[in-house]
């Protein structure tokens, strides 16, 4: 077999000069490689074919043996090369061309995923020297680094707030793709500043420490609170069979001070200074084909946190979750179910703290109610509550007459909804009869309908008619159109 060369690039485009000379088969070109996937990287009606069917071409390349003798990585500067050959050992593997081709592509795409190339090029050639087998290969990723430092400027959409972002960042800092950065967040109700340092295990990307330093300073108009958390933390992330866990210590030294001079004087009692130390652990599992309007798939996540035991002054154990199924129909609709919970469990004779607290309401959660405006309050201030429970049902449909379909009109979707909650607290010596009892009592619920624009993979926006029904004493409504915008929905 004679290979010139193969080049596979990431602007879709392959170049190549294949000749296979085989005994019980005519010299013949095999231009177009049979190839699959849109990173390798063409479309076959694009180029004219030859006489020889498709079947018989990828036949000849897949019982074609070839051995990859060597790979190489070009274009290093401040990377380590001892880091990469986790990502490119599988190219070793394969056993025929075909094989060679898909192993190359990806890890090309696990280089990429590292973070600190700006592009990666493959080129597969011949093998050259006094070693080189008839059906030896060479393997070379030709790589492009990126600087040593870059800004970035971008708007973010939080829940129901937006915010402006400047980063600086230093990719690939000690040479095993580390990254410090930095970044400062002005928002409309949260400002914060940050300094991170991320650090992937080599061959396990999903395998990551991380440490960061932050302040955030935030405004809370629904319990007349503000607040300045000063704190340091540490994580550790990995996958666990089909899950993603999340190990997390934190320590927070916050400063609770009132809004306005009108601030409740249950509110008034919460200010002051107080220090959290907590460990937590999240998991996730999350088969959704799209974190922000899916149309299939599910979502698992659990969250545990225990503060107290490590120091500072915050006692507590809180737990929460959230469940989403979602299911397509008929007619292009989707049908979507979600379910979230919670409960804080104050550790020691010391109530729990305002901050750490659980809140509902408002167009991310229970839609018809202003935000956060459910369950305990004080004088017009709300509170927050120690067990708290929601549930949604949403059938998502194409727009009538699919105007746009195709192009922008896929963006949007309309919108039904049916919602409820509750959220409380709970005398512990009463028993498990007695809580789900309270739970259940003065549900608020509403329905509605609406549009639903999605921001690519970032965000989406809600434009809702709502009619609030399970409406309770203090809470604050929102009787008709009410507008959101956020990354996580009810």
């Amino acid at each position: 077999m004679s290979l010139h060369f193969l080049k596979l690039t990431p602007t879709f485009e392959v170049r190549y000069i294949l000749d296979v000379i085989m005994k019980t088969v005519h010299a013949r070109s095999l231009d177009p490689l049979p190839m699959q996937g849109p990173e390798l990287g063409f479309h076959a009606d694009d180029i004219e074919r030859p006489d020889m069917e498709q079947e018989s071409k990828q036949e000849v390349l897949e019982n074609k043996d070839v051995i990859v003798q060597r790979v190489h990585i070009d274009g290093l500067g401040r990377t380590k090369e001892d880091c990469l050959t986790y990502e490119i050992a599988d190219v070793f593997r394969a056993k025929n061309l075909i094989d060679v081709m898909r192993r190359a592509h990806e890890a090309r795409q696990k280089l990429l995923r590292l973070g600190i190339f700006r592009q990666v090029d493959v080129v597969i050639d011949t093998s050259q020297g006094v070693d080189a087998l008839p059906n030896g290969l060479d393997v070379t990723f030709d790589v492009t680094e990126l600087r040593r430092m870059t800004g970035s400027y971008n708007t973010m959409v939080g829940n129901n707030e937006g915010c402006m972002v400047l980063g600086l960042k230093l990719p690939n800092v000690f040479g095993s793709a580390e990254k410090l950065t930095f970044q400062v967040s002005y928002g409309t109700k949260e400002t914060s500043y940050g300094l991170s340092f991320f650090k992937p295990q080599p061959g396990h990307f999903e395998r990551s420490f991380a440490v960061n330093l932050y302040k955030v300073a935030g405004q809370f108009p629904w319990s007349s609170l503000r607040e300045t958390d000063r704190g340091v933390s540490t994580e550790f992330s990995f996958p666990l069979w089909k899950t993603n866990h999340i190990l997390k210590w934190e320590g927070v030294w916050r400063e609770l001070g009132c809004l306005e001079r009108t601030a409740s004087f249950a509110v008034r009692e919460e200010s002051g200074h107080s220090l959290k130390s907590s460990l937590s652990h999240s998991m996730v599992i999350d088969t959704r084909n799209s974190a922000i309007l899916p149309r299939r798939g599910a979502l698992l996540k659990i969250n545990q946190e225990l503060a107290g035991y490590t120091g500072g002054d915050a006692s507590f154990l809180k737990e929460d979750f959230e469940i989403q199924f979602n299911r397509r129909l008929f007619w292009d609709s989707v049908m979507s179910a979600s379910l979230w919970g919670g409960c804080l469990l104050p550790i020691g004779d010391k109530p729990t703290c305002i901050a750490d607290r659980f809140y509902l309401g408002g167009p991310t959660s229970v839609r018809g109610f202003s935000m956060y405006s459910i369950g305990p309050q004080s004088e017009g201030d709300y509170l927050g509550g120690e067990v708290y429970w929601a549930g949604a049902v949403h059938l998502y449909t194409p727009l009538p007459f699919h105007p746009g379909k195709g192009g922008f009109g896929d963006l949007f979707r309309t919108h039904f909804f049916l919602n409820a909650g509750n959220l409380c607290n709970l005398n512990y010596g009463d028993g498990p009869q007695a809580h789900l009892r309270k739970l259940a009592e003065c549900i608020r619920w509403s329905y509605g309908a609406g549009i639903v624009l999605r921001l690519g993979n970032i965000a989406r926006l809600e434009l809702n008619y709502c009619i609030p029904t399970g409406v309770q004493s203090g809470d604050r409504i929102c009787n008709g159109f009410q507008f959101g915008a956020g990354v996580r929905f009810l």
